[in-house]
């Protein structure tokens, strides 16, 4: 058992310990929330927008998918993440220090929507990242486990609570990326505009080829930062046979693995 914040015992309950990128590991819940392309497709976006970046920050980063994945890519840069539930931030606690990141990932145990826990984390990041969960809270359904109903039911709020977060955190010329529903695109859009942003990417996945997009990920940047329309583009990670292909393979070199592309899926 760990024991949280208040003094409360947490059940973490079995864990399995799985590569995130070829160099660090993970722990996770074997019957929790897990990593998964969604993570990887944020970071990967993240890194071609702002690779360059020396301060970054990931809004409700779970037990550190994202942020790891960016420590990675960036070994200069210093990181921050934000983690509301009490399980997944012990196992991003422990994920920080398995792999040796506590120099320059500092981690914060509390609730993005919150001024004084914004006001502690100050400004001026060149990169904002989060994986706001996609359901509204009358999608609940009892009997989920709380780490995975809180990571995929809006209970602490949605698009708009990251995009608001992370309009007042990114630094002039920066950009925000933000995954979600590929059916929030109109939800992602009115938010921008609400806290000043402009959305100059957006990258649609899809999960297997034939298939509508499972989820978006948007690029924002500052209103007054001048550009083009949005770019749309997609990544199709599955063929339509279920084998792999070069998107997917995309992802794989990005996070150090070897491609496998004309095998067939597992």
């Amino acid at each position: 058992m760990a024991i949280d914040g208040s003094g409360e015992e947490l059940a973490l309950g079995a864990l399995t310990d799985d590569l995130l990128t070829r160099d660090y590991r993970v722990f996770q819940r074997k019957k929790g929330h897990r990593f998964s392309s969604d993570d990887v497709a944020t970071a990967y976006v993240a890194f071609q927008a702002a690779g360059g970046a020396t301060r970054a920050i990931d809004l409700g980063c779970g037990l550190g998918s994202v942020l790891l994945i960016l420590a990675w890519k960036m070994p200069a840069a210093t990181l921050v993440g934000v983690e509301a539930q009490a399980v997944s931030f012990e196992l991003l606690r422990r994920n920080v220090a398995r792999n040796g990141l506590e120099g320059r990932v500092a981690i914060h145990h509390g609730d993005l929507r919150d001024p004084e826990l914004r006001a502690r984390l100050g400004g001026g990041f060149e990169l904002v990242t989060g994986t706001p969960p996609y359901f509204p809270p009358d999608a609940a359904v009892d009997a989920m486990d709380p780490q995975r109903a809180y990571a995929r039911i809006e209970y602490r709020g949605g698009v708009e609570a990251y995009l608001e977060a992370g309009a007042a955190l990114l630094a002039p010329g920066g950009v925000m990326v933000l995954c979600g529903d590929a059916r929030a695109g109109e939800r992602v859009a009115r938010a921008a505009e609400v806290f000043a942003l402009r959305l100059v990417r957006r990258c649609d996945i899809v999960s297997q080829e034939g298939r509508p997009p499972l989820f978006s990920v948007w690029t924002a940047a500052h209103r007054d930062v001048g550009g083009a329309a949005c770019e749309v583009s997609s990544l199709t990670l599955r063929d339509a046979q279920g084998g792999y292909t070069p998107d997917g393979d995309l992802l794989r070199v990005f996070s150090g693995f070897t491609p496998r592309s004309g095998q067939t899926g597992e």
